[in-house]
């Protein structure tokens, strides 16, 4: 069997003349489906969210971990293991076997563009993990987030190649994008949007869900097919924002980190160095001067600051007591031995995109209103509920990456791309126990390591498409030579001009973003070509704590050169430190399903429509009608809705009237009709005259039913920018978490109950695109 042309072709069937009786024929063989090579393990890929190189108890941090220390106790710890420093592109990266710019994933797809390094588009001859594994007889599975889809085929319209089941997945059940609420997940089960199974009132949450889908997933292919071997990936929400956690997990971590970040960052640094995942000599990196002394907050800013900070640590726990329910099932099944795991603790560097002391709403904080002090202070007893939607404060987001600078996004240093990463598999690992392995790896080695423990080499075809080779190294060579030189000596790393290269243990970079909690935050960024590059030698400084580059200018300049030649080979070229205008699909650019269109009709079973996919009535004057009747019983529930609690809209039939909210961050304004509608059929109708003038301006509201004026009033500000990342618009009721407390949070309950036809929506001709200047203070105003 040639297993390098994908997929497997079967032996032709013996041709035999056909009988005119069935009693004479000769039987055929039977059809089958191939084998993976004998041996080949189960395969186990755990992803954590946004969590720092310093933050795992694994790592010497305070997030008590206990499937990560079980799986460290006799398995092997890597310590200079590497991501992208961004989300999506890490995890196409880890799919693969390629580099992220390589397979069209060279930012997040909120971000994409035209250029072929970033749009998205994985191309054929790059097939996935999965896709290998599955035509090798895997069953496999995806369970929590998937990022790799494109915006503008998100929708119902499709096109579906580039969605997991399409992918070379048997299973999804998740969400696609890059957050969602974990109390009102956006959740998706293959193709389909379907609402959770509980309310937060029930006990939902989604890591919880997450896992009983995966584990009721492996015992039944267990049950059905005990020789075939499945590959589980498990992709955690957590710890990305929103932090958020069950009800009975908060207050776990009361007064640990009263101490401050500085501090904790020190006590992290030293369990590192007793844990031997840094050497003893490693010098801890400075702490970011803009971030400010613990020592200086007030009382109360010190409160806030750390009950944020126990919100993660709660969060991150809690997530990996679900692991550790995973563990215990496989390990019933007899099957844990032989199941080769990859437990990796981040995608990238801990997330500092909370602002100064947190936030209750991140989209308050996105859309330019942050929560004040004494805001977030008076709903700390709420944090990490179903009614906040919570970020925890740069200072500990940095302390979170110890020992390394910076944080997500930032491509050029190890705060934003050294993750902690572990392996166990005791079938095919020799080990006395918690061992280190100190190689140079990165991400896109993870799928050629499953396919040599497999033995199943890498495809030259796959669906008649002569396959691009695997980027990766894998890092095998490693699991039973714990002194094996580095395979892996090269590697570049880009996020929107962010950038550097590691050869040789030598790693050259320059940050080129500014910080946005930094007194550079509101100036233009610098050409590309004036970039400061700073020069480690990580053989002897393993944090990147001393810049030496202006000790050898020349090494410098030949490593510049090599970033360059490694950017061509793998598409990151032409760089592109945009990142306001891109939101935008116009200035990006890239395709959006509306175009140029202004208007458009909604019926009743369009529901789940991503903001990217959806009619934009942000920053313009808009007129939107839904045509309904009402039974003689009378009706209740929601006519159409974007968004959710955290910003949104909705119109709606409440106590039999009509009723617009608009919900601006968190501030809820209400237009209610006087009388309840009788039987019949009827319009509603919102009109907004938008004042223009900038982003997020007010305007004019008045809401018409059966053409008559039945309330009116102003908005003095509206969402300029974004109402959710994961929230959707939905026609006929609420999904996830409702806009207005009028009606229920749940879709069931919510939904209109008499007859909607459907709903006209016209955008106004002055619909302003936001100027990125404008857009950036918006961004900036965040932290």
């Amino acid at each position: 069997m040639d297993r390098t042309i994908l997929p497997l072709n079967p032996k032709r069937r013996p041709a035999t003349s056909p009988a005119v009786d069935i009693r004479d024929q000769q039987p055929h063989p039977l059809p089958t489906r191939p084998l993976p090579p004998e041996g080949a393990p189960n395969v186990l890929v755990i992803l954590v969210d946004d969590m720092g190189f310093g933050a795992s108890s694994a790592y010497g941090g305070p997030c008590r971990m206990p499937a990560a220390d079980r799986l460290a106790a006799d398995g092997l710890r890597y310590t200079r293991f590497h991501t992208t420093a961004i989300c999506a592109p890490t995890r196409m990266s880890l799919l693969t076997g390629r580099n992220h710019h390589s397979t069209g994933m060279g930012i997040v797809p909120e971000l994409g563009t035209s250029s072929p390094g970033l749009d998205g588009i994985r191309p054929d001859n790059m097939a996935m993990l999965p896709q290998i594994l599955s035509e090798n007889g895997y069953l496999t599975g995806a369970f929590g987030k998937m990022h790799q889809t494109p915006l503008w085929e998100l929708g119902e319209t499709g096109p579906f190649d580039r969605w997991p089941l399409n992918e070379g997945f048997d299973r999804f059940y998740g969400f696609i994008g890059a957050e969602t609420n974990q109390f009102y997940p956006a959740l998706i089960d293959g193709f389909t949007p379907i609402d959770a199974p509980r309310t937060p009132e029930e006990g939902y949450h989604l890591s919880e869900d997450l896992v009983d889908q995966a584990t009721g997933w492996i015992q039944s292919v267990s049950a059905l097919e005990p020789d075939r071997p499945w590959f589980t990936y498990l992709s955690f929400g957590a710890c990305h924002d929103p932090l958020q956690v069950p009800e009975e997990w908060r207050g776990r971590y009361r007064d640990e980190f009263n101490h401050g970040w500085a501090e904790e960052r020190e006590r992290i640094f030293a369990r590192q160095k007793e844990l031997g995942v840094i050497p003893a000599d490693a010098e801890l990196t400075e702490f970011d001067e803009h971030v400010p002394d613990w020592e200086s907050l007030s009382d109360t800013e010190r409160l806030v600051s750390q009950r944020m900070m126990e919100l993660y640590a709660e969060m991150a726990e809690h997530m990996d007591v679900q692991v550790d329910r995973l563990l215990n099932t496989i390990a019933d099944l007899g099957q844990l031995d032989n199941t080769l795991v990859f437990y990796l603790l981040g995608d990238n560097g801990a997330a500092a995109e909370g602002g100064r002391f947190g936030t209750h709403n991140n989209m308050a904080s996105l859309n330019r209103v942050p929560m004040s002090l004494d805001e977030i202070a008076d709903r700390l007893d709420e944090a990490g509920g179903p009614n906040t939607f919570s970020n925890y404060p740069i200072g500990w987001a940095l302390a979170m990456n110890t020992p390394y600078q910076q944080s997500k996004k930032y491509a050029s240093h190890y705060g934003g791309t050294r993750n902690g990463m572990i392996v166990r598999w005791p079938a095919g690992i020799e080990t006395v126990g918690d061992e280190l392995r100190h190689q140079w790896h990165h991400v896109i080695d993870i799928a050629p390591t499953i396919l040599e423990a497999a033995g199943i080499p890498q495809p030259k075809v796959v669906h008649g498409t002569e396959q691009a080779p695997i980027e990766g190294t894998s890092l095998a060579y490693t699991f039973n030579d714990a002194a094996a030189p580095d395979q892996h000596t090269t590697q570049y790393f880009e996020v929107m001009g962010s950038r550097g290269i590691h050869q040789d243990g030598w790693t050259c970079v320059t940050r080129h973003q500014h910080l946005p909690w930094g007194p550079d935050a509101r100036r233009p960024l610098p050409p590309l070509s004036e970039d400061v590059w700073e020069l480690y030698d990580t053989t002897s400084d393993w944090t990147q704590a001393k810049n030496v580059a202006d000790q050898h200018p020349e090494r410098v300049a030949k490593m510049k050169e090599a970033f360059l030649v490694e950017a061509a080979k793998h598409n990151a070229l032409p760089l592109d430190d945009r990142m306001h205008e891109r939101f935008n699909a116009d200035t990006a650019p890239r395709p959006d399903l509306m175009g140029q269109r202004r208007s458009i009709t909604l019926r009743p079973a369009m529901r789940g429509i991503r903001e990217g996919a959806a009619p934009n009535v942000k920053n313009t004057s808009f007129t939107m009608t839904a045509h309904f009747a009402v039974p003689e019983s009378g009706a209740e529930g929601v006519l159409i809705a974007q968004g959710g609690r955290f910003a949104g809209w909705s119109l709606y039939l409440h106590e039999g009237r009509v009723v617009y909210c608009y919900n601006h961050c968190g501030q809820r304004t209400h237009f209610r009709a006087g009388e309840p509608l009788g039987a019949g059929t009827h319009t509603a109708t919102v009109r907004f005259g938008y004042d223009g003038g900038g982003v997020g301006k007010g305007g004019e509201v008045e809401l018409l039913v059966d053409d008559a004026v039945v309330a009116s009033g102003r908005l003095a500000r509206t969402v300029g920018w974004m109402f959710s990342v994961d929230e959707t618009l939905d026609v006929g009721c609420d999904r996830q978490s409702p806009v207005t407390d009028d009606y229920p949070d749940h879709p069931r309950a919510n939904r209109f109950t008499g007859r909607l036809d459907r709903v006209e929506l016209v955008l106004g001709d002055d619909a302003l695109n936001p100027d990125p200047t404008e857009v950036a203070e918006i961004l900036v105003s965040r932290t």
